[in-house]
């Protein structure tokens, strides 16, 4: 009896110790998951960190190389601010900026806006002219418009004033001559100042024509008592008022192929990949010879591929499995980009207001 006793207690023990342990490799095979997961989540993160780092990095790079800059231009917020014109058209893109742009797939136009500089080099006699540096993108067949924009200085009472334009142009004997271009009546108003235009479009066309000739143009503004009332230079509290020539041309439609894919948040547990979010703050970068925008939402890429592999091209996938020495495996990139509309200084000190393109990723996939 003392052994069958024994017996059933030898069997309760092993019964509970089976029990417990049955509950602990649970217990330890939960943790060793999610210690896994917890790895893996890391893992995904850092992968995530790593592609926007290299997102901003092909940003910046990719800027400079279609500027042609070998560097961002070292132009300071205090010098921007005496650059920077204020001017209709200029405050007219600021007011209505659109980071974005609507369509690819129509013609765009780029704007440039080129800043006069005093010269008494050209000077003849009382003369002197202000001159302009023309940007190479500029050609006779692609100029949709061009304007001579002028400030005048305020009057102090209501006037009539005479603005008119005179280009130099070379003779036989290589001296320059004045050649009146345009000239435009204003009805001036007492204490005002204000911006006139003129279109140049025929001058401008005509300078390409004569690559060797000066781009420069004498403005002169007259009241009825012979007083010059164009700024043509940048006086003490005239900065921001020279003249400038603002240009568009044409620029050439470019289709991209339409896709779509995931998109997830920086909260997201997707593997797979996916578009996040990335907004590009320039300001950081320290680039202020950027004008506008100052930030933008750029996305960016990350994830993995085999899935979505698998489901789009089975056929690449079956050879990446029989050969998986051969090939790196599909990435995950991105599918459709859009440009964006920016306007800056170029190296030569120049406004610009065009289309960069490949700035904005709207769809990733593998490939």
């Amino acid at each position: 009896l003392h052994q069958v006793h024994l017996s059933l207690l030898m069997l309760l023990l092993l019964g509970v110790t089976a029990i417990l342990s049955a509950g602990f490799c649970r217990e330890l095979n939960r943790t060793s998951g999610q210690m896994a997961e917890g790895i893996e989540a890391c893992s995904a993160c850092e992968f995530r960190e790593h592609s926007k780092q290299m997102r901003l990095y092909s940003i910046k790079s990719q800027i400079l190389s279609i500027l042609r800059l070998e560097q961002a231009p070292n132009i300071s917020r205090d010098m921007i601010q005496q650059l920077l014109p204020k001017a209709p058209p200029l405050t007219q893109l600021l007011d209505q900026y659109d980071p974005r742009v609507e369509d690819e797939d129509h013609a765009t136009t780029e704007t440039i806006i080129t800043m006069a500089t005093k010269s008494d080099s050209v000077a003849k006699g009382r003369l002197s002219y202000c001159l302009f540096s023309l940007s190479p993108k500029i050609h006779t067949e692609n100029i949709l418009s061009a304007q001579l924009w002028v400030h005048l200085r305020p009057v102090h009472m209501v006037t009539t004033v005479f603005l008119q334009i005179s280009r130099l142009k070379p003779d036989r004997e290589g001296n320059n001559t004045r050649v009146r271009v345009r000239s435009l009546k204003v009805d001036a108003d007492a204490g005002t100042g204000s911006w006139q235009s003129m279109d140049i479009k025929s001058l401008l066309q005509a300078w390409l024509r004569q690559p060797g000739s000066n781009y420069a143009i004498d403005i002169n503004a007259f009241d009825p008592q012979g007083e010059d009332l164009a700024v043509t230079s940048a006086e003490p509290g005239e900065e921001g008022l020279q003249p400038f020539i603002e240009v568009k041309i044409l620029d050439s439609p470019k289709r991209s192929r339409r896709d779509s894919g995931l998109n997830c948040d920086e909260e997201s547990a997707e593997t797979r990949c996916c578009r996040y979010p990335l907004t590009v703050d320039f300001e950081e970068f320290g680039w202020d010879w950027i004008i506008a925008p100052k930030r933008y939402r750029a996305n960016y890429c990350s994830g993995e591929c085999e899935f979505l592999h698998l489901q789009q091209y089975p056929h690449a996938h079956l050879v990446n499995k029989a050969n998986p020495r051969g090939t790196a495996g599909p990435c995950c990139t991105p599918t459709k980009m859009s440009p964006i509309n920016m306007l800056y200084f170029n190296r030569k000190e120049q406004i610009i207001y065009g289309k960069i393109p490949s700035m904005v990723v709207d769809h990733c996939g593998c490939s």
